[in-house]
């Protein structure tokens, strides 16, 4: 312990003068930046600092100082530091990539995939590729790259042009022979030149990085022309002696020949016919037989030379592999090189059994490229297992016709293009044949099938386009054209789904079809077009009478009533139709939306009437925002009793006063003794109401009547002005809803014998005697079906009702099932706990359950749990119509069939109480519950 006190203080004691000695060491380093007194002063003497190029450490010791005195210009500095960092690190990096550039270009071989593939790689590591020295190196690379590209399309142009020489020495042999005597002098200049260009090619620098393939081709193409320049030359110079000397042989060449013997005097035949064309197989067959024959190989010599390849590339290789041991990850070029020499020496005559060593090390030492024989083995392989995966166990296609022959081409192109330039592989090769082979024949039945289809559906497009004519010549006068027009559409898919023909047959068809068709829709095309000429009109006349101030209703459903005649009689197309029938519809829709909305402004202030509905509507959404039963219910009784107090007090203002007293009373005196008569015959509470109401109004006029003149001067009262509940005037047949009619009953149904008020008299058959021959006489009276709904309502007062009450009563449904929910999970509950006295109250439980059976729901739930009542739930199901569970199927289905045999016993729904009593009184279980609160569901909403 007292030695971790002593090095604490002695850290402590070094540490605290330590600061102020930094600072003023720093200060005079930094051009005085801790002295300045602004941050812009500050900033300014880093920038002069910085210009001095001070050391990275220095510049670390000051940005620690600085970064608690101005976060700022420590920022400043910050960038500086990790700029120099990152200069560092590519420095770094640019010095790897050089490097590698340098190894690539000096290799004796350039790896054309690492060149390619280096300025890549090094952009991607973020090498700083514009500057020295990768900048230099990346354009070596790219101009290397290039000679080799531009010597490798040399090459080629080199070996087309050996080809074009020798066609040349060839098409000169045909020729006369003073003709070739005068080219051969050019073609030889020719053959010199080509030779010279092609020794150039081969000693050029960057000839050893050419791919091994084209080194190849270029020397088979020279000794290809050569041998035939050789043969040229030689037959030249035999036909010159020949010339000279009668006994010298003839040149192999027929036109010399021939000329010869003519300067000879020789007799030249002609060959004809057959003995022409077996003089010219003759021919054939001597010139190859002239053509120098392979040279046979002795079996012995053959196994030397491959035991010497073997020999020879066994020793190369393995000391490359050794090379690889122990350099692991190195490129080795020289190996490599050495390698592949005893390759390019000994390659045709080594087997495959050291392809895959080979391609191996030679990648491990850096060779991108391998091994060439290998790879294209490998390649050649998987051509030959595409090949035989065309077909399966059954030698039947795994792919349609048209894929199969396009994948067979493919194959045999990938083949030819692997075969181009490289040593075959002839066990390869058969099995590719073969696959190929088997799988062509596919092909041909393919094909023939295609011809076999491709004909008959070239006769049933012939039979088509003779069924269209045939069609059109038949309904040349006929006007049913919804039927043409489906007929017309039926050709088309026919001739859509004729199947597929080549592209020369379906071209010179279809041209023969479109007319044929258009012949065919000509009168249907003038029909429509006539048809859009009367829709046209029609729109015309809709967009006038939109345009009429006043719209006339009955000139709207005529317009509409002929379009839709026109529309029926001559179909169009859906487009064209839906757009005109658009066009005429919207003059008519702006028209009655005009209407609509100058109906509110023709219809003035709101009256007191619709005022009172409108509160009365705001209090009943208030009251059903609330969210209370109560309060919805008294505002839906509120605004019912606005509805019918308005009409009640409408009645009553539309009463006017008699103009003679003595006429009123006698007015009053009829309409109660009318009333009584009613009430007494048929006793209807709407009659009541209007008495009582009627009444109330008389006695309220005579008192108001009464203390009007008691107010005015001592003169003798005139009679007070009664209101009578419903105003007689006398008219003729007065038929006014809610009149009685006082006359002597007719009868039943009119006749004369019938009592007042028996059954089945015809309503309004007791009118009087002079009401007999009335036309209205066989109507009931307004009054006596329907109560007044006073007057009508505005817009906004009918609209405002309307809406109220439907969303009062969505909200009653609402909290309805709301409250049914809470009120089956209080029973499961209390049935759960066994709680009696938590049972909901009769009212909560609905009128499907009276008192005496919540009275017996509560013993169940208090008594003691009973054994499962399993048939009274079964039970519950069926008179509830809800699915049984699936494991109690079998049991449901077994208690049906007890119920059949058991005619005078009450059902499932007449004793559901008792069964839901049975189910209480068992213990609670889940899946009892669930299935008992499904069933009450249903049951106490009934």
């Amino acid at each position: 312990m007292p030695a971790r006190h002593t090095l604490c203080f002695k850290a402590f004691t070094v540490t605290t003068p330590s600061k102020p000695l930094d600072l003023a060491n720093l200060d005079p380093l930094t051009a005085g930046i801790f002295q300045a007194t602004t941050s812009g002063d500050r900033s300014a003497r880093l920038r002069e600092w910085l210009q001095t190029g001070p050391s990275e450490a220095l510049l670390n010791d000051v940005y620690r100082e600085l970064s608690t005195k101005d976060k700022g210009v420590a920022k400043q500095l910050k960038e500086k530091i990790e700029e120099i960092k990152r200069s560092h690190g590519q420095e770094a990096l640019a010095s790897d990539w050089a490097q590698k550039a340098e190894l690539i270009l000096s290799a004796p071989r350039l790896n054309m995939a690492d060149a390619l593939a280096w300025q890549r790689d090094a952009a991607k590591a973020g090498a700083p590729l514009s500057r020295e020295p990768l900048a230099s190196l990346k354009v070596k690379l790219v101009e290397v790259v290039k000679g080799v590209e531009d010597l490798q399309h040399q090459v080629m142009v080199q070996r087309e042009s050996a080809v074009l020489l020798a066609q040349r020495i060839e098409v000169l042999s045909t020729k006369p022979l003073a003709e070739a005597e005068h080219g051969h002098a050019g073609l030889q200049n020719d053959v010199a030149q080509w030779q010279t260009q092609a020794q150039a090619l081969t000693v050029s620098a960057v000839w050893p990085s050419v791919d091994l393939k084209y080194p190849h081709q270029l020397d088979a193409a020279g000794k290809q022309m050569q041998a035939v320049w050789d043969g040229f030359s030689a037959a030249l110079v035999l036909a010159n002696e020949a010339l000279g000397d009668a006994s010298a042989a003839l040149p192999p060449v027929p036109v010399w020949a021939d000329e010869i013997r003519r300067q000879r005097g020789e007799m030249v035949q002609a060959p004809t016919g057959p003995v022409a064309s077996a003089g010219a197989s003759n021919a054939e067959k001597s010139d190859k037989s002239d053509k120098p024959a392979k040279p046979k190989i002795d079996p012995a010599q053959r196994q030397a030379l491959r035991e010497l390849a073997l020999q020879t590339v066994t020793q190369a290789l393995e000391s490359l592999e050794k090379q690889i041991t122990e350099n692991p990850g190195v490129p080795l070029p020289e190996a490599c090189v050495a390698l592949r020499t005893a390759l390019k020496t000994h390659g045709k005559n080594l087997d495959t059994s050291l392809d895959e060593r080979l391609h191996k090390a030679l990648t491990a030492a850096g060779d991108a490229e391998g091994w060439q024989r290998w790879l294209a083995d490998q390649v050649r392989l998987d051509l030959v297992t595409q090949a035989e995966a065309l077909l399966d166990e059954n030698k039947v296609p795994t792919v349609g016709g048209r894929k199969l022959q396009d994948k067979l081409r493919q194959l045999r192109d990938g083949w030819k293009q692997i075969d181009q330039g490289g040593l075959p592989n002839h066990g390869l090769w058969k099995r590719f044949d073969a696959a190929c082979n088997e799988a062509y024949k596919a092909v041909l039945a393919w094909l023939e099938q295609m011809k076999k289809d491709s004909a008959d559906q070239r006769a049933q497009r012939v039979a088509l386009m003779d069924e269209v004519k045939a069609w059109t010549a038949a309904h040349v006068d006929s006007d049913d054209w919804r039927a043409q027009l489906r007929a017309l559409h039926q050709f088309a898919d026919r001739w859509r789904n004729a199947g597929h023909l080549s592209e020369k047959a379906f071209g010179e068809m279809q041209s023969q079809w479109k007319s044929l068709f258009k012949a065919a829709a000509a009168r249907l095309e003038a029909a429509q077009k006539a048809s859009i000429e009367r829709r046209q009109a029609l729109i015309q006349e809709a967009q006038a009478v939109g345009a009429a101030p006043a719209l006339r209703i009955d000139a709207v459903k005529a317009l509409q009533q002929r379009w839709q005649v026109e529309a029926q009689s001559v179909p169009l197309d859906r487009k064209t139709e839906q757009k005109l029938w658009e066009v005429f519809r919207a003059p008519l829709d702006e028209a009655f939306q005009r209407k609509g909305t100058e109906r509110p402004q023709a219809a003035g202030p709101i009256s007191d009437h619709d005022r009172a509905v409108i509160d009365a509507s705001k209090a009943l959404d208030a009251a059903n925002a609330s969210g209370d039963v109560v309060q919805i219910r008294a505002a839906m009784g509120a605004l019912d009793a606005a509805l019918r107090g308005q009409a009640l007090q409408a009645k009553a203002v539309q009463s006017a006063p008699a103009v003679q007293p003595v006429a009123a009373a006698a007015v009053h005196e009829t309409a109660s003794n009318e009333t009584a008569d009613s009430t007494t015959h048929d006793a209807a509470p709407a009659d009541k109401a209007e008495m009582a109401s009627g009444e109330g109004a008389q006695e309220d006029a005579a008192l108001s009547t009464t203390d009007a003149t008691g107010e005015q001067t001592p003169a003798p009262a005139p009679a007070a002005v009664v209101k009578p509940a419903k105003p007689v005037v006398a008219v003729r047949g007065d038929d006014r809803p809610g009149q009685k009619r006082t006359e002597a009953p007719t009868g039943r149904d009119g006749r004369r014998d019938a009592r007042p008020g028996e059954r089945g008299v015809r309503p309004g058959a007791d009118r009087g005697p002079g009401r007999a021959g009335d036309r209205f006489a066989d109507r009931a009276p307004r009054g006596d079906f329907r109560e007044d709904r006073g007057p009508r309502l505005g817009d906004a007062a009918f609209r405002a009702q309307r809406e109220a009450m439907e969303r009062a009563e969505m909200s009653l449904r609402k909290l309805a099932a709301q409250a049914h929910g809470e009120t089956l999970t209080r029973l499961i509950g209390a049935w759960q706990g066994r709680q009696a006295d938590a049972l909901p109250t009769s009212q909560e439980l609905g009128k499907a359950v009276p008192a005496p059976v919540r009275q017996a729901w509560v013993q169940a739930v208090g008594a003691e749990a009973k054994a499962p009542a399993a048939n009274a739930l079964l039970r519950l199901e069926m008179a509830a119509e809800i699915p049984t569970p699936a494991d109690q199927l079998n049991a449901r289905r077994a208690l049906q069939l007890q119920l059949l045999t058991q005619r005078n016993q009450p059902g499932p729904k007449e004793t559901w109480a008792q069964d839901v009593a049975q189910v209480l009184s068992g213990p609670h279980e889940e899946a009892t519950a669930r299935r008992l609160q499904n069933a009450l569901k249903n049951l106490l909403r009934a």
